[in-house]
């Protein structure tokens, strides 16, 4: 026979996101209780606005029980004339047993006291108080609350609980709340409780109640309801899943309504109605041919035969906030894109107010329009002057809508916004577009900026950032980087290299420093390489190895690493990076940074003759890529390993030995091109 076990914590209802935030925890919590309880089974956790439910359908009614060994301090050190040392007595008093009842065993060569202790299990019953308890207590909500007269803490106060192993009620006393056998139904039909006769009965008292138990359920019975308006309507419904989970944590019966507004809001921009929708009201934006358009769905969580009011209830809720953010979008664009009052926020301490970031983001812009200039006139098909001209407006105005209403209201729609004024104030859509894509990529693996002039904009903010931030100190430690500038780097590298641009991380941080606070730009240099480590997702070592080299633009270390790992992934790799690193090893004590003269008229062996030979050829060669030039380096494997088996590099004549150093170093100093090959490990 199965022992059920059901756990039922009621309480007032649940704010959904800090219960969906934890919901993995409250389940491996439980989880972690009945390991440690020794009463592990499979259980279901479900949760309702009002209610956390656990079942289980086998649960052991008894503990299972456990053996420890505990291992004491040597028998010598234990006795002494026969008599138990302080030692001796200590380890016993620890087993809570007589010195006499302590064994003898052996451990690390050494004999010692020891002691099997046997625990039985006890009844799952007399444990479920203290399991219950701690379960509740590890749920870590963020923000908790106390009620009554009580100090225990939780969410929300709890009303009623069920603790029932099979048909038996478990007597629990828990936040002032006494276990009973009964539960709560929708409250459209009852407030009052209603007994629960058998717990395989529960999960159809609440169904015949109008409380949908599992979430799972709650959601397709949504989806469902989704599929059939869309049908009906010939409309599409924008699925968010975010949406979607807060929805089915507020709702015991969900059921999906079709509700409209006035037309007249739809010359607001679509961002602002679906902000306003979701995030005020829960509502799911409708589009109609690929269009938003004046509906929206609501999921209620009434119980009722004629919803009709509710639908017209909430499209009266609606109106006055679309009315209100109609009237902010109005009022913002009779007033522009100004920066009229960013000289009054303060940006950080020691950098200044928003505007002069503002201004600070508007010169390096200029100054990397300028280094960039020959690929944003291919793309733009504009003039110097003119792509000046306009970089410096994007980058003057993209703060500006913070000053809007509009973004006072909606502060998530920052930089859309400005997109949308620069649009109806008309704007270039160069700029316009610039303004929108400013903060790209906001998360890693996110969207990037569409262009390189939108590119541009958004480096000299992240640049701006990550310079001004180092300049007064405000450097990430371990984990903590408040002000996400490791996320501000990701993108930096991610632009450069989407956009095939020379970054030289030494000479931008040197241009760029001039106008901050003086500061070790050593320090940002190396976090940015350290980024680098993360971003490339590439063998460490070979990363190392190309840093080693002294590349520090960032797309020239992302070609070569990606060259040498083309090469790494050829058949006799393994073999070929062996050959070349007794290269690199030959050439340690030779210094590489002077000429490398060779005296073809020295060689002794006509092996000496090819390799430098076959050597030179591949130097005098012009390669389209780094790869190619990569390819032809590593065929000289098979002649140097000819070479190093017949020839002896060192010999005692100085000048033939330093030809033949030389002949080799000047290998390793082509490869030091693209990588330290000492760095590599494969």
């Amino acid at each position: 026979m199965n022992n059920t076990l059901l756990i039922e914590i009621g309480t007032e209802e649940l704010p959904a996101i800090p219960l969906l935030n934890i919901i993995e925890d409250i389940q491996s919590s439980w989880e972690k209780i009945l390991k440690k309880y020794r009463l592990s089974c499979d259980f279901d956790f479900y949760y309702t606005p009002r209610r956390l439910v656990l079942s289980h359908k086998n649960i052991a009614l008894v503990q299972s029980s456990s053996q420890t060994e505990l291992f004491g301090p040597p028998v010598m050190a234990s006795l002494k004339d026969g008599v138990a040392t302080g030692a001796g007595l200590g380890f016993a008093k620890k087993c809570g047993v007589a010195f006499e009842e302590l064994g003898v065993s052996t451990k690390g060569g050494k004999e010692v006291l020891y002691f099997c202790k046997q625990e039985e299990g006890e009844e799952t019953k007399n444990l479920l108080q203290s399991m219950i308890k701690a379960w509740l207590e590890s749920m870590n909500f963020g923000k908790m609350m106390r009620w009554g007269t009580r100090k225990e803490e939780f969410i929300r106060p709890i009303h009623w609980i069920q603790a029932r192993l099979n048909d038996e009620n478990i007597a629990l006393n828990l936040y002032g709340v006494q276990s009973s056998t009964y539960t709560y139904i929708h409250r459209m039909r009852d407030f009052e409780p209603i007994e629960v006769t058998s717990s395989t009965q529960y999960e159809q008292i609440l169904k015949n109640g109008n409380v949908i138990l599992n979430p799972k359920a709650r959601e397709e019975k949504i989806l469902k309801e989704f599929e059939m308006i869309e049908k009906n309507h010939d409309i599409s419904i924008e699925m968010d899943d975010e949406l979607l989970a807060e929805v089915v944590a507020i709702t015991e019966y969900p059921t999906a309504l079709l509700g409209s507004f006035d037309k007249l809001f739809l010359e607001l921009p679509p961002e602002v109605i679906i902000t306003s929708m979701k995030e005020n009201q829960r509502y799911f934006p409708v589009f109609e041919k690929g269009k938003l358009s004046n509906k929206f769905i609501v999921v209620s969580n009434a119980v009722t035969k004629d919803f009709s009011f509710i639908i017209t209830g909430n499209e009266r809720v609606l109106k006055p906030r679309l009315s209100d953010a109609l009237f902010f979008y109005r009022n913002d664009l009779t007033r522009g894109l100004r920066i009229d009052g960013l000289e009054k926020i303060t940006f950080m301490d020691g950098l200044g107010s928003l505007k002069d970031k503002v201004v600070r983001e508007s010169n390096i812009a200029t100054l990397l329009a300028q280094k960039y200039m020959p690929q944003l006139q291919v793309q733009t098909d504009k003039q110097e002057d003119e792509i000046l001209t306009l970089i410096h407006e994007a980058s003057m105005s993209a703060k500006a809508d913070l000053m809007s209403e509009m973004v006072y209201e909606f502060t998530e729609l920052q930089g859309l916004m400005g997109y949308y004024y620069s649009l109806a104030l008309g704007k270039d859509s160069l700029v316009a577009n610039a303004i929108k894509e400013q903060y790209l990529p906001t998360k890693e693996g996110g969207e990037l900026p569409s262009n390189l002039f939108s590119s541009i904009v958004a480096l000299s903010i992240k640049l701006d950032t990550l310079v001004g931030l180092f300049s007064v100190g405000k450097i990430p430690s371990g984990s903590k980087d408040p002000f996400a500038l490791r996320r501000a780097v990701n993108g930096i590298i991610r632009i450069v290299i989407e956009n095939s641009l020379n970054f030289d991380i030494n000479e931008i941080l040197t241009l760029l420093s001039k106008n901050y606070t003086p500061f070790e730009t050593k320090i940002l240099s190396d976090f940015i390489l350290e980024r680098i480590y993360k971003s490339f997702g590439s063998n460490v070592s070979i990363i190392a190895s190309v840093i080693s080299s002294g590349e520090r633009d960032i797309l020239k270390m992302s070609q070569k690493v990606n060259a040498l790992n083309s090469v790494l992934h050829q058949e006799g790799a393994t073999n070929a990076f062996a050959t070349f690193k007794r290269v690199a090893n030959i050439s340690k004590d030779v210094d590489i940074s002077q000429a490398l003269e060779v005296d073809e008229k020295l060689f002794k062996d006509e092996l000496e003759n090819v390799l430098y030979n076959r050597y030179t050829q591949i130097i005098s060669k012009s390669f389209d890529s780094y790869e190619t030039k990569l390819k032809e380096l590593f065929g000289l494997q098979n002649i140097l390993e000819q070479y190093f088996e017949k020839i002896m590099v060192n010999v005692e004549d100085e000048k033939l030995r330093t030809n033949r150093l030389n002949s080799i170093a000047s290998i390793y100093k082509t490869f030091l091109e693209f990588a330290d090959l000492k760095e590599i490990s494969i």
